[in-house]
Order: structure tokens, then sequence, then C-alpha cells
């Protein structure tokens, strides 16, 4: 549990965690990451800028959707 970040962004990182996507060749996009957080898609999207902001997850642009994943 992190200490420093909402109910929403642990459970976000939760399900990110427990679904491996660790590193930049197992990043998934914000539609996937809904669907395993089970969350509305604007939490996720809200829970994935504050986990960046503090530093637990990096985003990466690509051609379609950006990519997500956990660096902490």
């Amino acid at each position: 549990m992190l200490e420093d970040v909402s109910d929403r962004a642990n459970k976000v990182y939760d399900a990110m965690k427990s679904a491996g996507i660790t590193s930049e060749d197992k990043m998934r996009d914000a539609e996937a990451i809904t669907k395993l957080s089970k969350l509305p898609k604007n939490f996720v999207l809200t829970a994935l800028q504050e986990l960046q902001s503090k530093g637990y997850a990096r985003r990466k642009a690509r051609e379609k959707a950006a990519g997500y994943y956990l660096v902490k």
C-alpha cells in the first residue's frame, strides 16, 4: 500500500503490479488497465497521472495509445 497516493491510485497500482506491468516491454494502455482495475476509465486516468507525478509509473507515447508501466 502506497502512503502518499489516493485509494484509487493504490487500486490501479495494485492491479498493474499483480498483472506484472513493471517494465517498458510489458506496458499496457489505459484501456487495458481500466479492465484490470475494474474502475471507471476517468478514475484510472486520474490515478495514472497521480502515480506518474509521484514517480511510481511512467507514460510512454506510442502511435495509437500511450502505454503505462510501473517503475517502483
